[in-house]
């Protein structure tokens, strides 16, 4: 942490060896005039170094939903494929979420911060919904000619969840127990049918403790998580969730990872939509430490790409969604074997890392990170 120097602090006394010195007879004390002060320009502030560990759990958080996202496509008839499927669907949305809530520690409502959530997150929400409705119109020849920004399609949801999380966050901040709150907010959503589509409530509602535990989170605690200790924990419990999974895939319904529904529309008890999402809730923050504690630390060859990705997140779905509208995997049945399914998830992880690359993000920037000071004031960026 850089500390500024305080501006109180007195000037240090004269050496005492130069004031034990002897004085010829007939002179006096006199104080020696100031030393001039140059008159040198502020040094700029340095520029904030980022963390090589968080930019690599981002991009390997962003790989995850892209190869999860492809297997969906594929999965129907492979048992393992789905056990697979439903572990990631456990923990990879949790964890990146959690990470965005431990960046959102210092959101305030400052004007400087309203417009970087207003740049960085509406604006490229209202684009890609867009376009996104636009692609499944025309691609996949959609009778349905509306475009409706309060239906979040596909993932975009993720933007609209995060605009009203951090919108919140000053209020979950100033909580004495936000988690315990957090979690019954997603408790009554699971079991509440009547939210609606709008915005996808559900999932913002459902996901919202994940959120509120990242704002609770210190630099410290990812110290620990990162302990030997629990990475070789981590190991057996990756093992354990894999062999549960395979077990519970024809009989779980995949509609308890994705948040999106409450547990009436899918059929189940009302009380089943408390237990589920307490569950989920552990069984997800166990696996989000095991995947953190494995995300190496150091600088790596994909550290850079943590940056890029929001554009490996967006874009990724018009890879999919496109092969899915183009028929290929009907097409190529024998992508749903395991070589397909080995192939199919290259190509993912492939996709979304060149996606994530600084010249995309680049080119993107108008889009995710848009210069719009014409539309604030020009002392917001110094409120």
């Amino acid at each position: 942490m850089f500390h500024a120097p305080n501006v109180f602090q007195r000037a240090p006394l004269p050496s005492a060896t130069r004031e034990s010195e002897p004085r010829p007879r007939g002179t006096t004390a006199t104080a020696a005039p100031p030393a001039p002060v140059a008159n040198k320009p502020p040094a700029a502030a340095p520029a904030k170094r980022r963390d090589a560990y968080f930019d690599n759990v981002k991009y390997l958080a962003i790989v995850l939903v892209a190869v999860a996202h492809s297997w969906e496509p594929v999965m129907d008839g492979s048992r393992t494929a789905r056990a697979l499927y439903m572990v990631a669907y456990t923990f990879h949305m949790p964890a990146f979420i959690i990470v965005s809530g431990y960046f959102s520690r210092s959101f305030d409502m400052s004007a400087a911060k309203v417009k970087r959530l207003v740049t960085g997150v509406a604006v490229p929400y209202v684009v890609f919904e867009t376009a996104y409705s636009l692609f499944k119109r025309y691609a996949d020849d959609s009778a349905d000619p509306a475009i409706s920004l309060l239906d979040p399609w596909y993932l975009t949801w993720f933007l609209v969840a995060l605009f009203v999380w951090r919108l919140t966050t000053p209020l979950w901040q100033s909580l004495r127990h936000p988690l315990p709150v957090a979690l019954v907010i997603a408790v009554l959503a699971s079991v509440c049918p009547t939210i609606g589509d709008d915005l996808d409530l559900q999932r913002v509602l459902q996901f919202l403790p994940f959120f509120v535990l990242g704002l609770r989170l210190k630099p410290e605690h990812f110290q620990l998580v990162r302990r030997r200790e629990v990475r070789m924990l981590a190991l057996p419990l990756f093992a354990g969730a894999l062999l549960f999974a395979y077990w519970a895939a024809p009989r779980m319904q995949l509609g308890w990872f994705y948040r999106s529904n409450s547990a009436q529309e899918m059929g189940a008890p009302w009380w089943s939509g408390a237990v589920m999402t307490l569950v989920m809730f552990g069984c997800a923050l166990l696996l989000s430490i095991g995947f953190l504690s494995w995300v190496p630390r150091r600088h790596m060859w994909f550290t850079v790409l943590g940056a890029g990705t929001i554009c490996g997140y967006l874009l990724h779905g018009f890879l999919i969604k496109g092969a899915g509208y183009a028929g290929v995997f009907d097409i190529y049945e024998w992508l749903a074997a395991p070589a397909g399914l080995v192939l199919v998830s290259l190509v993912a992880a492939a996709a979304v890392t060149l996606m994530c690359t600084p010249p995309v993000r680049r080119a993107l920037r108008p889009l995710t990170e848009p210069d719009m000071d014409w539309a604030f004031r020009r002392d917001s960026a110094r409120l």
